[in-house]
């Protein structure tokens, strides 16, 4: 690989390059060129390591380094010039800033570097990434390679910065174990040392910082000339634009990406620097060409280019900005030209074949898009959607506060419901780990955002991971389901370990208007944690008020609906009260089962339903010896339930069987009894899928079947409601299970070919005017409500799709004929697509049958039907009732019983 010629640079030759003639300082400048070259040198094999450990990054060694002297001449032009100090400190300054790019810098590991709290903080939020959930301490000491690696870059890219400061001091052992120094010179590293370490370490700083670290003027050296004084801002200004602007076909070769094959955005960046010209100067402009068109298979990489090139536009705005208003010399470029439109992009970045129209999704009203994603079209008419997501909330703060202060005892929770002259306020607080102004910016009103998942947010509060912290926020955007109860909200917060001064109140006049931040008076006392208060836009007793889908109209029976399970008290305040009723912490993966069934469905003490409490209790008897584990890969439990729902029908109460998310309630189904946990698939958790994957979920079914056999509960009745939901999940069914009604009563699964077998024509009769109900098992005229008797040779098959969230979990596609997937693309109803729609039903359970007791295929006994269009039509013996819709099946001819 060619090297950059950085001793033929304007900014060399003037400042450390040896002149011909007589030169007064040839001393001093050779003194300092020696110990720049030694550095190079020494630093040349330690940034050749970097790609162990970053293959997929582009080129960051000693080539990248000396063409910085190149884009360094771009960046200064006329306007600044630099003497010999300032050029080697600059220089040095150069060689070390991604000299950590490498496992190498470290001298331990990178995570021994980066301490085992935040090594593990990086782990978990790179594992909820990838994975969706959070890790467990096992995944954490132990993660997958994968995610190991990935974890190695983003650590090494975040503290690479930082790590670079403290090379200037690391000395490395030779083999005879003498110390070895990247600056040999004692009295150069001593000196220029610490101010090296932290222009390297400034490249990945905010620009503000620049001028607040690098103010002060650095005189000259006693063995230098006076003139030769240093000014860090400025050095930190080029060195910054210098990086920033040094991106060309040089950082990225062609045959390098073919030997390394970087992978994700890692290759679109390779794939546009593949294109890029070195830059040049125009005016104030930095302009940058491409070196060959884009074709559309390039187009991502042709926008990744500009979205790079915005950004090394606004680096120098920035820092010309901050030039300006310092009143210091400002660098002689200031904008990049040409990336103000994708037009004009493409003048200097020319595409082929295709052309580029800015079409992303941009957000220009971002409170009117909170106030539409964050209220009721997100979560629909649910105002208590807006209370759970705020104990949510309170609970991960809590549990935050105990994972980074294990001896901090008395966590907890209260929520208060307040009238007030007509106007009523709802007030959740916790003395949880709390926020400062970066937490609330990044964590809280990052719209979108998961707060905990944020690098911001996990570099504020160091250690959670390792702290067993694992949040249940997910999707950054359940703060504002709050405007679902009102507009007026108010937020009190203050860090768990800071001062009462830094208390901060956020205030929202509904999502429309932009909140106000503002700090609290020194007088104001101010709790740790958090507390909103919102006032009600509706009275909770209103219709859809907060207490819409209670019975007794109290916010403790709200909070126990909403709050199934907790690791923090929750203190539940009603209007007016002396005294919190308790919801005490409860985990349903360990309660037995009348413990669960009392969490889930707890006794009235108010209102009502108090008389009712010994059905409730017998209720809880019957799902105490029905109910059945649903077990992770680890033998965890995460579901208690039984297998459709006698409860809901038995009791006055709502027995709907609870599907969790984070022992919060988030759906309910009338298809099983109990709990299941889940995972939302949405940010409003209306939908759910189990955290359960299909054969965990086959297991507890099965679990079921033998518990309702073994305890008398498998009747007729139960067979006949369960078959579809059995069918679907195991693709067929116990020979003794009843799944259809004939003329001469239920017909099972293993009597299906025997029956079929007797008769020469069968009539599969479905839907209406015919109807069913299945205690006791009857067939019936819906429109009359007259019980019906089959004709001897009808057929009408049971077919009770399973609720949500089962039905999802076995869909009737699952088990159809895939070796007639073909059919699903016709266009019409034939044979072979009526079949494979059929093999995913009960119909196709029997249809084989028929075809085994017959001896034919399905198109033997389709096929005609088809021929009449699907239109068979017969009547029952009373014909007044109408005729009955259904197929009419014939024996093949040449398969006939004798």
């Amino acid at each position: 690989m060619p090297e950059h010629d950085y001793t033929s640079t304007s900014l060399w030759q003037r400042t450390l390059a040896a002149r011909r003639g007589d030169d007064p300082h040839s001393e001093q400048r050779e003194r300092l060129r020696t110990s720049y070259l030694e550095l190079r040198r020494k630093a040349g094999v330690l940034l050749q390591e970097n790609v162990r450990s970053t293959p997929d990054f582009t080129v960051h060694d000693i080539t990248h380094v000396d063409a910085l002297w190149e884009t360094a001449d771009l960046v200064c032009g006329d306007q600044v010039a630099l003497n010999p100090a300032e050029a080697y400190v600059l220089g040095c300054s150069f060689v070390l800033h991604d000299a950590a790019m490498g496992e190498a810098a470290y001298g331990t590991s990178v995570p021994e570097t980066l301490g085992e709290e935040r090594w593990r903080d990086l782990v978990s939020v790179a594992y909820y990434r990838q994975e969706g959930c959070w890790p467990d301490q096992h995944q954490l000491s132990a993660p997958p390679s994968e995610i190991a690696e990935a974890c190695l870059a983003t650590a090494i890219r975040e503290t690479h910065a930082e790590q670079a400061r403290r090379l200037v001091e690391q000395a490395w052992r030779s083999s005879s174990g003498n110390e070895i120094f990247l600056i040999e010179e004692v009295h150069l590293r001593e000196v220029y040392g610490p101010l090296i370490g932290d222009l390297a370490a400034s490249h990945w700083w905010p620009v503000d910082r620049l001028a607040d670290e690098f103010r002060r003027k650095w005189g000259s050296l006693p063995w230098q000339p006076s003139e030769w004084t240093i000014e860090p801002l400025k050095l930190a200004c080029v060195l910054r634009l210098a990086d920033a602007t040094q991106i060309d076909a040089r950082r990225a070769p062609t045959l390098l990406f073919s030997l390394r094959g970087p992978q994700g955005v890692s290759r679109e960046h390779w794939r546009f620097q593949e294109h890029v010209s070195r830059p040049d100067r125009d005016g104030d402009r930095v302009t940058y060409t491409s070196l060959r068109p884009f074709l559309p298979h390039d187009a991502t990489s042709w926008w990744l280019a500009l979205d790079y090139l915005r950004a090394i536009d606004l680096e120098l705005k920035a820092v010309d900005a901050l030039l300006h208003d310092l009143g210091r010399d400002r660098l002689a470029v200031r904008a990049v030209a040409g990336v103000d439109s994708p037009e004009r992009f493409a003048e200097h970045f020319r595409v082929q074949d295709w052309r580029p129209i800015d079409a992303t999704v941009k957000v220009g009203d971002v409170p009117r898009l909170v106030r539409s994603l964050g209220g009721e079209q997100l979560y629909g008419d649910k105002p208590d959607v807006a209370l759970r997501e705020l104990i949510q909330n309170a609970q991960d703060a809590v549990l935050a506060r105990q994972a980074l202060q294990p001896d901090f005892p008395d966590g907890r929770i209260e929520i208060r419901l307040s009238e007030n002259d007509g106007s009523w306020c709802l007030e959740v607080r916790d003395n949880g780990v709390g926020m400062d102004e970066e937490t609330l910016i990044h964590g809280l009103l990052d719209f979108g955002t998961s707060g905990w998942s944020s690098p911001t947010v996990r570099n504020l509060f160091p250690g959670l991971a390792g702290g067993g912290f694992t949040p249940s926020g997910r999707f950054g955007i359940g703060f504002f389901s709050i405007f679902l109860l009102g507009d007026r909200v108010e937020l009190i917060t203050r860090r768990f370990d800071a001062a009462i001064r830094d208390a901060r109140r956020l205030t929202f006049d509904g999502p429309s208007h932009r909140p106000l931040l503002t700090p609290l008076t020194a007088r104001s006392w101010v709790p740790e944690g958090t507390t909103v208060r919102i006032t009600l836009g509706r009275a909770p007793n209103d219709v859809k008020g907060l207490f819409y889908r209670t019975s007794d109209e109290r916010l403790t029976e709200l909070v126990q609906q909403l709050v199934l399970e907790s690791a923090v008290p929750v203190h539940v305040w009603e209007p007016g009260a002396s005294a919190p009723d308790v919801l005490e912490p409860f985990s349903l993966a360990a309660g037995t089962a009348d413990e669960v069934f009392d969490r889930l469905y707890p006794p009235s003490i108010h209102g009502r339903h108090v008389g009712e409490e010994k059905q409730r209790l017998r209720l809880r008897d019957d799902f105490v010896g029905q109910a059945t584990e649903l077990l992770d890969d680890r033998g965890q439990r995460i579901g208690l339930a039984t297998l459709g729902n006698d409860l809901y029908y038995t009791g006055r109460g709502n027995y709907s069987g609870i599907v969790t998310v984070n022992g919060f309630l988030a759906d309910e189904s009338i298809s099983f009894a109990g709990y299941l946990a889940g995972r939302p698939s949405r940010a409003s958790r209306d939908r759910v899928a189990l955290a359960a994957d299909e054969d965990q979920v086959r297991d507890w079914m099965r679990s079921q079947e033998q518990r309702q056999r073994d305890t008398g509960r498998f009747a007729d009745s139960v067979q006949l409601e369960q078959a579809f939901t059995l069918y679907c999940a195991f693709g067929g069914l116990s020979d003794d299970l009843a799944f259809a009604f004939t003329a001469g009563g239920l017909l099972r699964a293993a009597d299906a070919a025997h029956w079929v077998a007797q008769r020469n024509e069968i009539f599969m009769t479905f839907g209406l005017p015919l109807a069913f109900r299945t205690r006791p098992p009857e067939v019936y005229h819906y429109l009359s409500g007259q019980s019906v008797q089959l004709p001897e040779n009808w057929v009408l098959i049971y077919q009770r799709v399973p609720g949500a969230p089962l039905s999802e979990v076995f869909p009737p596609v699952m088990n159809r004929d895939a070796e007639y997937d073909f059919a699903r693309h016709h266009t019409t109803s034939t044979w072979q697509k009526v079949w494979w729609r059929m093999t995913g039903e009960l119909d196709g359970l029997f249809v084989r049958a028929l075809c085994e007791a017959w001896s034919c295929t399905p198109e033997s006994v389709l096929a005609p039907v088809e021929e009449r269009n699907w239109s068979d039509m017969q009547f029952l013996d009373d014909e007044s009732l109408g005729a009955v819709p259904g197929y009419l099946l014939r024996r093949p001819a040449s398969t006939k019983a004798l």
